[in-house]
């Protein structure tokens, strides 16, 4: 009869927490979760934080977390698993009465990209498993992940006239600061530049000449498409090669600003959801690095509009360095390369190399 007792008063108590676990458990839950950084580039390692919160007065005996991460994201720790062939990320904890639990996960970012986990799947249950409860929760954890950068010293940047070089004096302009002589005046001379002292000392009219200064700028155009006669998009195996030319793209830019050249890119695939081609023209200044690297994260390897006719719709550029990374070259790209000389701009075709996928 004790016995029996007992097991009576034990399924009271189970069936009693089972309902409230079910019905008051999670109203004192809550979930925040991000990265240690906003911005980080391929190859780095960061942490992913998760903070969960118990605000109420009841034990849960288990919470499981769910979310869909990137299959460049690696997790470094024992909670990562994987279902169903996606790559899922789980966390499974108990949680007291009014208290709070911080996790800290390494994460090795393998690829450029700029990632937003969304929405994260959370069940939890009493502590024997009669009563179950899901909820899809919205929580934000996002990060850009910059091109990684190439080796400057092993010969893989364009030659220093492909980069602007500073000393070359096209486009260029009358320095005012710099005078380096005199002549005499013709019609149209501005007042400004008349030297008076050689004027009385010549006994006619004479004007100070100027030395030029070079206002370089670099755009890099990178074509997504491999092959002309492409129209879909790039298989994952064919994406190798442009990850390079963004990476080439990212650490030209970079090169040319601690030059002290403007510098910027263009691409015919768009940034994240866009519907138009990416185009960001040469500038510099503080941050316009930071503001190149983000957007090169954010690109997405889509095909928007064929190479030459990206090329024709450029804004107008005039006095650049434009450098072009291609897989292939065609006369249909010659013809716009030609254009774009004749608008005053200094253009390179480079290339890409074939990637061995053994």
């Amino acid at each position: 009869m004790e016995i029996l007792l007992i097991v009576l008063v034990f399924l009271g108590l189970a069936f009693l927490q089972a309902f409230l676990v079910q019905h008051f458990g999670l109203r004192g839950f809550s979930y925040r979760r991000g990265f240690s950084r906003l911005t980080a580039g391929a190859g780095d390692t960061v942490d992913y934080v998760e903070v969960i919160r118990n605000r109420g007065p009841l034990f849960l005996p288990w919470v499981r977390l769910e979310t869909r991460v990137p299959p460049s994201f690696e997790f470094r720790t024992r909670e990562e698993i994987d279902i169903r062939g996606n790559n899922y990320h789980q966390s499974v904890f108990s949680l007291t009465p009014f208290s709070q639990v911080t996790r800290r996960h390494q994460v090795l970012l393998r690829q450029r990209g700029h990632f937003c986990l969304e929405r994260a799947s959370l069940t939890a249950g009493d502590l024997l498993g009669w009563r179950l409860i899901t909820r899809d929760m919205e929580t934000k954890a996002e990060i850009y992940v910059f091109p990684r950068l190439l080796n400057r010293d092993a010969g893989l940047l364009p030659s220093q006239r492909a980069m602007g070089e500073v000393a070359v004096r096209r486009w260029i302009q009358p320095d005012p600061i710099w005078v380096n002589g005199i002549r005499p005046y013709r019609d149209g001379d501005p007042e400004r530049d008349i030297h008076w002292a050689a004027t009385a000392r010549m006994n006619a009219m004479q004007v100070k000449t100027h030395d030029y200064t070079a206002d370089p700028r670099l755009m890099v155009l990178i074509n997504v498409q491999k092959k002309e006669e492409q129209w879909g998009d790039l298989m994952d195996y064919e994406q190798e090669r442009i990850e390079y030319a963004i990476s080439l793209a990212a650490t030209m830019c970079l090169d040319a600003l601690e030059k002290g050249i403007e510098a910027g890119f263009a691409a015919n695939m768009p940034l994240d959801e866009d519907t138009r081609c990416a185009c960001l023209p040469p500038a510099r200044g503080a941050g316009w690095d930071q503001e190149l690297l983000r957007a090169m994260a954010c690109l997405r390897l889509k095909w928007m509009l064929s190479f030459p006719t990206f090329l024709e719709q450029l804004p107008v550029l005039s006095g650049t360095d434009l450098v072009i990374l291609s897989c292939y070259d065609s006369e249909a790209i010659r013809v716009q390369v030609r254009r774009l000389e004749a608008l005053g701009n200094s253009v390179t075709l480079r290339l890409l190399p074939e990637v061995d996928h053994a």
